[in-house]
């Protein structure tokens, strides 16, 4: 399938451009949200409690006849002494009933055979416009899915810069969309994810001359090497058709990491 290559201005060059093979492979949201999820929880740390904790007491049951239950209790003389409840799960200091674990699986495992696949079909996915749509990206004017630009795009050193040019591609729409900021339900408010942000553009580049120090401060932007291309970064949560400008270098590497 041959595209059009277009300049930072947003017009066409005389250049055309034949897409890898890669992007003809079929979409499998399937395996790409194993190897999402395999991806994700291979950041994920194991915890786990002290096999004693809540057990180091020399607490002991009275037994019946004293009109009390039978929980274990300190040893004393009346409850101010002690008396009172340890060793169970619901008293004051008491071990946990169901602690976590660190032998419990939390890792999900994928072959290196799927990942490599999930990956060339989350690349496809970015080249069919109803998904991209679907995904809830704006590309009313942007003039070709997927968008590919000359290489002066991987030497933007500013963000005004990097705005302009993404302005006459045709996506300024959407990075407004990605500035909007909302506050997440829940108890996840009180666990350090207060906020949820959206996803914009993902920019796909072979070399880094300035555009990862220009578009940093963008709201909903990625930037990623051709090489280092993941399928996280083309499916964020799982869900493909991430609006996505590769520069024409980086279809290159790709052509060449996928061949």
């Amino acid at each position: 399938m041959k595209v059009n290559v277009y300049s930072l201005s947003g017009k066409k060059t005389t250049d055309a451009l034949e897409l890898p093979k890669v992007f003809e492979e079929s979409v499998r949201p399937d395996l790409i949200k194993k190897a999402v999820l395999a991806s994700q929880t291979a950041r994920y740390q194991p915890q786990g409690r002290d096999p004693f904790a809540g057990k180091r007491t020399s607490a002991e049951g009275w037994g019946t006849g004293r009109g009390a239950s039978r929980i274990s209790r300190v040893k004393g003389s009346g409850y101010s002494a002690g008396g009172h409840g340890a060793f169970a799960p619901q008293a004051v200091g008491g071990r946990n009933a169901h602690p976590p674990m660190v032998e419990k699986q939390i890792k999900k495992k994928i072959n290196a055979k799927e990942r490599k696949l999930a990956t060339a079909s989350a690349i496809a996915a970015t080249a069919v416009k109803e998904l991209v749509i679907e995904r809830g990206h704006i590309i009313d004017k942007v003039p070709q899915i997927p968008l590919i630009t000359t290489d002066e795009l991987e030497a933007l050193k500013t963000a005004k810069e990097v705005e302009k040019a993404l302005s006459n591609l045709g996506i300024s729409a959407d990075l407004e969309r990605a500035k909007e900021k909302k506050v997440r339900s829940g108890k996840g408010t009180m666990r350090g994810r207060r906020y949820k942000k959206k996803k914009s553009v993902l920019l796909v580049i072979a070399k880094d001359d300035g555009i990862s120090k220009g578009a940093k401060n963008i709201p909903g932007i990625d930037i990623v090497k051709a090489e280092q291309l993941g399928v996280e970064q083309l499916a964020p949560g799982t869900h493909c058709g991430r609006l996505t400008v590769y520069t024409k270098s980086a279809i290159d590497k790709i052509a060449k990491r996928f061949e």
